[in-house]
C-alpha cells in the first residue's frame, strides 16, 4: 500500500510527463486535467510493479495514451458541438514562443504529434518511442519526419523562413 508521501513523490516525479502527454493528445485543458487524475487513479488502484523507472514511466505514457483515446473517442464527445463563442481555455507557458510552439504541436494529427512530444519533450529514443506507441522503429522514424514537416508549414514565417 502507498502512503501519502509515496503518492506525493510519484506524483512530483512524473507530473510534468502525464500532464504534457494528455494535452498534447487531447488538445485542451480539461480533459488533460481528467486524464491526468484518472492515470494516477489507476495507477494506485492496480499497484503495479516496476523492473525499473524507466519502465514506471512508460507504463505512465502508455496509460495516459490509453484514456487519451478513449476519452477522445467517446461517444459522448463525437455528439458534442464545439462552443465557437467560448473563450480558449488552454495551458499557457510563460514565453510566446513555448506557446506558439505547443499551439501548432496541438493542431497536428495525434500519430505525430505524440512521436514529437516524446521525442523533444520526454527525449526518448526513436527504439523507446517505439515500445511505448507499439509501433516499429522506422515507423517512429517516419513519423518524426512528417510531424517536423508539418511544424515546419505550421511555423513558417515565425521561425522558418522558405
Amino acid at each position: 500500500m502507498f502512503s501519502v508521501h509515496d503518492i506525493d513523490e510519484i506524483i512530483n516525479t512524473y507530473k510534468k510527463t502525464v500532464y504534457g502527454t494528455a494535452l498534447s493528445h487531447t488538445q485542451n485543458k480539461f480533459d488533460a486535467d481528467d486524464v491526468f487524475q484518472e492515470v494516477f487513479l489507476v495507477y494506485f488502484k492496480k499497484n503495479p510493479t516496476f523492473q525499473s523507472e524507466e519502465h514506471r514511466k512508460a507504463w505512465l505514457i502508455r496509460t495516459t495514451l490509453n484514456l487519451c483515446k478513449k476519452v477522445t473517442l467517446s461517444a459522448w464527445r463525437k455528439k458534442t458541438t464545439s462552443l465557437e463563442n467560448a473563450p480558449e481555455q488552454s495551458y499557457q507557458f510563460v514565453g510566446k514562443e513555448e506557446n506558439t510552439v505547443h499551439s501548432a504541436l496541438r493542431e497536428l494529427p495525434q500519430k505525430y504529434g505524440a512521436v514529437l512530444y516524446l521525442f523533444y519533450f520526454e527525449e526518448y529514443k526513436t527504439e523507446e518511442i517505439g515500445k511505448i506507441l507499439k509501433i516499429s522503429t522506422g515507423n517512429v522514424r517516419i513519423r518524426l519526419k512528417r510531424g517536423r514537416d508539418l511544424m515546419r508549414e505550421k511555423l513558417k514565417g515565425e521561425y522558418f523562413y522558405e
